[in-house]
């Protein structure tokens, strides 16, 4: 079944997001030590208003540096999913970019094996490791997939909107169906830069996220979707994609 949920990026969002009703709410764990300080609110949250709870992991320290990400961010990776065990999460995203277009050739293998290793930490705890299209394509993502049976895949709508004539989710949806288990929905108008990730309410730009919906609902999706707008415009969000789903 479809479920729709919210991103929250901090304790405050994660109350707001919770009481609009969401049945998950998607969180922010970037720092341990401000994790395990949220813990008695987390709890609070989760028995008030019967919510579960997905992990969204930090960005790379250095997506260029094979030893920074070994001795910082795998470390902190692991801490954090440990602590995702305690709040019961069972799904993460994880930004871990390896863009074959513009990552230097020699660093993807050590990048693959080091994405290998957070996915059977993820296996260790319980937790389905997503990686979420930043600026990849289909193509890039093919390696890592064939390498790493376990890794599975957030399909990002809005990304898919940028760096691009046409939206990269029909082409993610065509090649890699098999392994999108979560969604990141949200709008923008295009463009070729960090500042063109808008997060828009959905209607509100250029992604066809109807016709992105239909082609993953024709093939048989039926998994989780976290609105990756402002709190405050997760209800129009929200009845956006009811509609889809609805007439689709």
């Amino acid at each position: 079944m479809i479920t729709i949920g919210g991103r929250a990026h901090n304790i405050g969002e994660i109350f707001e997001v919770a009481g609009l009703g969401c049945p998950f709410v998607e969180i922010s764990l970037n720092d341990p030590a401000t994790v395990e300080g949220w813990f008695p609110q987390l709890l609070e949250i989760k028995n008030k208003y019967d919510v579960s709870f997905l992990a969204h992991y930090p960005n790379e320290d250095n997506p260029l540096d094979i030893n920074v990400l070994q001795s910082k961010f795998l470390p902190r990776i692991r801490t954090l999913m440990n602590l995702s065990r305690q709040l019961d999460i069972t799904k993460a995203t994880l930004h871990f970019w390896i863009d074959q277009r513009w990552l230097p050739a020699e660093l993807l293998p050590g990048k693959l094996e080091l994405l290998s290793r957070i996915v059977d930490y993820g296996n260790d705890y319980g937790i389905t490791v997503c990686i979420e299209n930043l600026s990849e394509r289909s193509e890039s993502f093919s390696s890592a997939f064939e390498i790493i049976p376990d890794l599975r895949m957030t399909l990002d709508i809005g990304h898919a909107q940028l760096l691009a004539k046409k939206n990269t989710s029909f082409r993610f949806i065509e090649d890699h169906f098999s392994r999108i288990v979560h969604l990141h929905v949200h709008d923008n108008r295009g463009g070729t830069s960090v500042k063109d990730d808008l997060h828009l309410p959905l209607g509100e730009g250029i992604v066809d996220y109807m016709a992105i919906m239909k082609s993953l609902i024709v093939k048989g999706y039926d998994s989780t979707i976290t609105m990756e707008v402002k709190p405050e415009d997760m209800s129009r969000t929200r009845k956006s994609l009811e509609d889809c789903i609805r007439n689709t």
